[in-house]
C-alpha cells in the first residue's frame, strides 16, 4: 500500500477538521476523497495510516490525517498505548505502537515493535495467543518493561479496541464476549477490552 503524500494545502483550499481516528480506520471512498497525508487507499476505499485527525480538502478533494503536534511524546513505563498487531507466534504478538493516552493525536515516532508475551494477555491461562489476537487488530495496552517494549493487556479495559475478520476482512461486532462478521457471519474470539468499538480510549 502506498500512503498519499499530499501534505500542503492550495491558496484558497477549504479545510475542515473532522474526527479522530486510529491506523486502519476506514475515513471514505477513493469517489469521495483523494488519499492525502498520512492515508493509504485500498479496495476502492480511503484508510488512516496513523492515529490522528482527519482534514479534508475540498478544493483538492483530498482527505488527510493530522497529528496535532509534531513533537513526539515520550513514552514512560506505565503509558497506555494504542498500537496494531503485525505478528503472532507461539508466545508472542508483535505490535507496532500509533499513539499513547492523553497523546494521542500526536504521531509516535518509530520506536520498533513492542511485544505482549503470552503470560501478559490477561488474568488466567491462556492456550494460543491466536485465540486472543488477530493480525491487523488495534489494541489497547499498558508499557510494563520500556527497555524490552513489552505491553501488557490483562486489566479488564485494555485488549482489542478494533478487529477485521480474518475471513473477510470486514470489522467485527461485538456479541457478549466474543465477535460476529456482520458480513460473512464468521464468530472469533479476542481479549476484548471494555471499550471494544468504541473508539474511546
Amino acid at each position: 500500500m502506498t500512503e498519499g503524500t499530499d501534505n500542503t494545502v492550495s491558496n484558497g483550499a477549504s479545510n475542515s477538521s473532522d474526527k479522530f481516528v486510529l491506523p486502519g480506520d476506514f475515513i471514505g471512498t477513493t469517489e469521495e476523497f483523494r488519499a492525502g497525508a498520512q492515508t493509504y487507499e485500498k479496495t476502492g476505499g480511503v484508510y488512516a495510516a496513523i492515529a490522528g485527525t482527519t482534514r479534508v480538502n475540498t478544493v483538492r478533494r483530498s482527505v488527510s490525517v493530522i497529528p496535532c503536534t509534531n513533537t513526539p511524546p515520550v513514552l514512560r513505563k506505565g503509558d497506555i498505548v494504542i498500537g496494531q498487531i503485525v505478528g503472532l507466534r507461539d508466545s508472542l504478538a508483535m505490535v507496532t505502537i500509533a499513539g499513547a493516552k492523553g497523546v494521542v493525536d500526536r504521531e509516535i515516532p518509530d520506536v520498533g515493535s513492542a511485544v505482549v508475551h503470552v503470560s501478559n494477555v490477561k488474568r488466567g491461562y491462556v492456550k494460543e495467543i491466536a485465540h486472543e489476537f488477530g493480525i491487523f487488530d488495534i489494541l489497547k495496552a499498558k508499557i510494563v518493561d520500556l527497555n524490552n517494549m513489552r505491553l501488557d493487556t490483562s486489566d479488564p479495559d485494555m485488549g482489542v479496541m478494533k478487529a477485521l475478520c480474518s475471513n473477510c476482512r470486514a470489522p467485527m461486532v461485538r456479541h457478549d464476549s466474543k465477535l460476529k462478521c456482520p458480513e460473512c457471519g464468521r464468530t472469533e474470539t479476542r481479549k476484548l477490552a471494555t471499550g471494544y468499538g468504541t473508539g474511546i480510549i
